[in-house]
């Protein structure tokens, strides 16, 4: 049977209908669309950017029982060879044995929703919390946790090869909050090299990932009973390096000073709504 006599009036329709509209049925995936940044590529030495990050300074322990004192030194906190660097030095400062640097867009940026993600080098060494996350915008009138609270990455120095992405609200705070790990195969440790940690937050879902893998989708399901989801409002990123506390404990004899955080950079997009290409 020759092709053109299976070409029905029917079927070429359709295909002339198809060539001169080809997108008619077809939509552009979701796609990223960068909102903010920081790249960290200003000279050795120079302070972090202060239209963009702001030292919340203090060593009262943060809740955490924590032992250092949080400066706005550049001995603490700076740019280095395309990099943040978050410096943790061992020394007497105002009845604290460690100073550290804690830097926030709270003053300067916000989203609600999205897709944020960094770079980093964590540091090591027992005693030693690293950490990447974001508060609600409303901290000051909600107050924690009903504000709102999402770990992106943490890590504690005795795990040396985990990170954990935790969310955090009222009922669920605490060692109650929903929580997920990601373990590095092979026995690599994470303060070796540089890794992306990001979530994509979504209304009533928010997904974790270690270098591009997803490990952890949380939405309101996962949450107690009779709790509340509160990540539907605006959020602020934080970056700092936490010495002791009531989680990672204090540091010993082999933990050695100074360690430092390097932060390659910190990203945030928001989703594009799928389109109908032309």
């Amino acid at each position: 049977m020759k092709l053109q006599l299976l070409m029905t009036p029917l079927l070429l329709t359709l295909i002339a209908f198809g060539s001169l509209c080809p997108a008619a049925q077809r939509k552009r995936p979701p796609t990223w669309t960068m909102v903010w940044q920081d790249e960290f590529d200003s000279p050795n030495g120079t302070p972090v950017d202060k239209t963009k990050w702001t030292h919340e300074t203090g060593g009262q322990g943060w809740g955490n029982h924590e032992l250092e004192y949080y400066t706005d030194r550049t001995a603490n906190s700076y740019q280095s060879n395309g990099s943040l660097v978050i410096r943790v030095i061992k020394e007497q400062f105002d009845s604290r044995d460690y100073t550290s640097a804690r830097l926030t867009t709270k003053k300067s940026f916000t989203t609600t929703y999205g897709k944020i993600e960094a770079s980093i080098k964590i540091p090591r060494g027992q005693g030693i919390w690293p950490a990447f996350w974001m508060l609600g915008a409303d901290i000051d009138k909600s107050h924690w946790p009903t504000c709102g609270e999402i770990d992106i990455m943490e890590n504690i120095g005795k795990e040396p090869s985990i990170i954990h992405g935790t969310l955090h609200g009222p009922g669920y705070s605490g060692g109650k909050g929903p929580t997920s790990s990601y373990v590095l195969p092979d026995g690599r440790v994470f303060a070796d090299s540089f890794h992306v940690f990001a979530v994509e937050w979504e209304p009533d879902v928010i997904r974790f990932y270690c270098d591009n893998k997803l490990y952890s989708t949380r939405t309101p399901s996962d949450l107690p009973a009779g709790t509340r989801w509160v990540f539907d409002h605006p959020f602020f990123i934080i970056l700092n390096v936490a010495v002791g506390g009531d989680w990672p404990g204090s540091p010993n004899d082999k933990t050695t000073f100074p360690q430092e955080m390097l932060v390659d950079y910190v990203r945030v997009y928001q989703k594009e709504s799928p389109k109908v290409s032309q």
